[in-house]
């Protein structure tokens, strides 16, 4: 009896898919970005932590044996030589850079109305999510450009592409990410370097509800917006977890995404592909 066809394609899937590669997390020490360590780490990656949480950053790396697949290293992602600092740490420690994900953000507070928002919070939205994500692709190229090879991806948000769903800080500054995605992928395509970026739908971590002050983030509070998204999700049935979000990275890292730049990955179901606000299907 001959072989099906998709046998080889069943087997690689289930394997490890980043033996040998080397990857640099940022904000990996909770939430998503923890997540995408795991992940990383399972599939055969040595992984870099980066995050200003150092407690629950060593924490996360000695829970993967730390040591001498995983390491943490302390970064303020708006910082340049935080970021330069820690890129040649990882280097230095395991000889390379192939994956860099820039995964540190913030949400900000919500504010209704434009004119009590204040400049200093709004500065600070961007200054992590946009400018954050800049430095890292910046010095992930500096390591990469002379290797000729490396993906680097970046954590967006269905904010990317809609209007409403989040404060103006937040929306704006992940269009700003989208935009570099496409213009960095621009560039750095002559160097066999692929830049895309996972764009989720709203997912129940610690992010969620971090504009709450902490005697409110309670589980009640969470089961609460699981609740609302929930029920203005478009695909129903799937809760988005951190597992979904990491998978999708874990895809863009691997070489089954070698011919994959540019894009901006939506997570969620559907969610900016259609307007149900006529309920034309309701």
């Amino acid at each position: 009896m001959s072989t099906p066809r998709f046998s080889s394609t069943v087997s690689s899937l289930s394997a490890q898919r980043l033996v040998g590669k080397v990857a640099l997390v940022t904000g990996g020490a909770t939430g998503i970005g923890e997540c995408i360590v795991r992940l990383l780490y399972k599939h055969g990656a040595k992984v870099c932590i980066v995050d200003v949480q150092d407690n629950l950053g060593q924490l996360v790396c000695q829970s993967l044996g730390g040591d001498p697949n995983t390491c943490f290293f302390h970064c303020d992602v708006t910082k340049e030589d935080d970021v330069r600092s820690a890129v040649d740490f990882t280097v230095n420690k395991f000889g390379t850079l192939d994956i860099m994900v820039n995964n540190a953000g913030i949400a900000g507070s919500p504010c209704p109305d434009i004119r009590n928002v204040e400049l200093s919070d709004f500065e600070k939205i961007f200054d992590i999510n946009v400018k954050g994500v800049f430095i890292g692709m910046k010095h992930a190229a500096r390591i990469m450009i002379p290797q000729s090879k490396g993906s680097i991806i970046s954590i967006c948000s269905v904010s990317s592409a809609l209007g409403g769903i989040g404060p103006h800080a937040y929306t704006g500054s992940k269009h700003a990410v989208s935009g570099l995605n496409k213009s960095v992928a621009a560039e750095l395509g002559k160097y066999g370097i692929r830049v895309n970026c996972v764009s989720p739908y709203a997912v129940a971590t610690g992010l969620a509800l971090a504009h709450l002050p902490e005697d409110e983030r309670t589980e009640e509070a969470l089961v609460g917006f699981r609740d609302f998204v929930g029920r203005h999700a478009n695909l129903q049935g799937v809760e988005l977890t951190v597992d979904d979000v990491a998978n999708a990275v874990l895809f863009l890292a691997s070489d089954e995404a070698r011919y994959i730049s540019g894009t901006n990955l939506m997570v969620d179901g559907g969610f900016t592909s259609i307007n149900n606000s006529l309920q034309s299907f309701g």
